[in-house]
């Protein structure tokens, strides 16, 4: 069993002692001292909840307000829903907060508990340690029986959330409906299969397949929209039926595409292309966080626009997409924000954003695909003894590169023209990631294991 306390939740796997899972009573004391901090914020006593379809979600959904409303805070419950949309009737119900339960695109046995601040984003670092702080000492005051908040069932929230999508000048409904997209969806038996099929038939996409639409929970494969866990899909579009496929996470915050021969898109390239098609709209700076793709950058000064890079994280891509005026930005995990809409990533404007692109480029996706820069991204990690000291480690990296151009925001990024590697340490283990982009996956690979073979180097020299 698991459980992961953080400054911008607490997740883990459902069951077993108190602790060491996300059991009823860890959810109750996490919601409690989510609820102690609102109290002491100048904001309404009011949370937004909603939750995506896995099978623990209703049990943990109603302990969360159940605990709300005995401290005296009105729920304002939105059912089964997206991330998105809780975020953005947060603002719309004028709250003081949401929780959103939903252990993204963790497997079957995990939930979590998302929790936002009064504009409908993910907490600040400070408030979510004060929200800790609280949980550990426990220091909760429940209030007496007629001080009980109360408790609202909201319909039609989705829909809302749609509508606000069509509204935006850069969706052409019109361009959308012309062009008579035949679409194949996975929705992993989660909200997508609510939320994506309505949105394509307000945006006039008719010839829609789904696949796995039942919000049921019963995730059919992985359900984090990664290459290897979309081979179904892959499969039915190969066949030659469809212009698009259309893959979320089963809290609907993440868009992967496949392109009309199988072939995924990538996942990196989601945001890449939305924000060529925004770009061409509106120029404006964008952000990205640091192990993100360096299509994005090229993409934007392609417009005569500046980009920068954000720590890992999307608070801290918000963060300075809000501090630069950026009129996209995102991560490279197929996550995307529109200001213009809300501050969170958001797969439904994702949607509406690509469809649009892709029905004035005119041609197919695999088309639209081979428009970007072909970047590859190799994932590695390197485990050190836990008596290392891991920070050590990165500045003695830092010096030995210390004539290239180094971003130390997060960890230590070092870039050697148009490739990088971006070292970033676990905050709960003694572990360095290692990322690395290049033209080719063997370059990427090669370049990751170099900077191994520096950090063993360090490291024995150390011992």
């Amino acid at each position: 069993m698991t459980l992961i306390k953080s400054i911008s939740g607490i997740r883990g796997t459902i069951g077993g002692k108190v602790g060491d899972g996300l059991t009823p009573l860890d959810t109750v004391k996490f919601a409690a001292a989510y609820g102690q901090w609102l109290l002491t914020q100048k904001a309404h006593p009011m949370v937004v909840i909603g939750r995506d379809a896995r099978i623990s979600g209703e049990i943990v959904s109603s302990l969360v307000a159940s605990t709300l409303q005995s401290l005296g805070i009105d729920v304002i419950d939105l059912g089964l829903s997206t991330t998105p949309t809780v975020e953005m009737m947060v603002v719309e119900e004028k709250a003081g907060g949401g929780i959103i339960i939903t252990a993204s695109h963790n497997p079957i046995q995990w939930n979590a508990l998302k929790l936002l601040n009064n504009k409908g984003e993910f907490l600040s670092g400070s408030d979510g340690e004060n929200i800790l702080s609280i949980a550990d000492e426990e220091a909760f005051d429940f209030v007496d029986v007629k001080k009980l908040g109360s408790y609202t069932f909201r319909e039609g929230t989705i829909e809302k959330h749609i509508e606000k999508i069509l509204a935006l000048p850069m969706v052409d409904v019109e361009a959308i409906r012309l062009r008579n997209f035949s679409v194949a969806v996975d929705a992993v038996n989660s909200t997508g299969g609510i939320a994506v099929p309505m949105l394509l038939k307000k945006l006039g996409v008719d010839r829609v397949e789904v696949f796995y639409g039942e919000p049921n929970g019963h995730f059919p494969h992985n359900p984090e929209p990664l290459p290897e866990n979309l081979t179904h899909i892959c499969g039915e579009i190969e066949n030659g039926q469809f212009d698009l496929g259309i893959v979320v996470d089963p809290d609907v915050d993440r868009l992967a595409l496949i392109c009309e021969d199988g072939n995924t898109f990538g996942e990196e390239y989601t945001l890449v292309a939305i924000a060529d098609y925004v770009l061409s709209q509106k120029p404006g700076p964008t952000v990205s966080n640091l192990s993100s793709t360096r299509a994005l950058r090229d993409v934007t000064e392609k417009y005569g626009q500046k980009y920068e890079a954000a720590a890992v994280g999307e608070v801290n891509v918000v963060e300075k997409m809000k501090a630069i005026g950026a009129v996209i930005g995102g991560e490279g995990n197929g996550g995307v924000i529109l200001p213009e809409l809300h501050y969170g990533r958001d797969a439904l404007v994702g949607i509406a954003l690509f469809l649009t692109h892709l029905a004035k480029f005119g041609k197919s996706v695999s088309m639209l695909r081979s428009k970007y820069p072909n970047y590859h991204i190799s994932k590695n990690k390197i485990e050190l003894s836990p008596e290392m000291d891991v920070d050590l480690v990165l500045h003695e990296i830092k010096d030995k590169y210390q004539r290239q151009p180094i971003n130390t925001v997060d960890g230590v990024k070092i870039e050697f023209d148009k490739e990088w590697v971006h070292l970033r340490k676990s905050n709960t283990e003694p572990i360095i990631r290692i990322y690395s982009e290049s033209e080719s996956q063997a370059t990427a690979e090669h370049l990751a294991h170099k900077i191994m073979m520096d950090i063993k180097e360090i490291i024995s020299e150390k011992i």
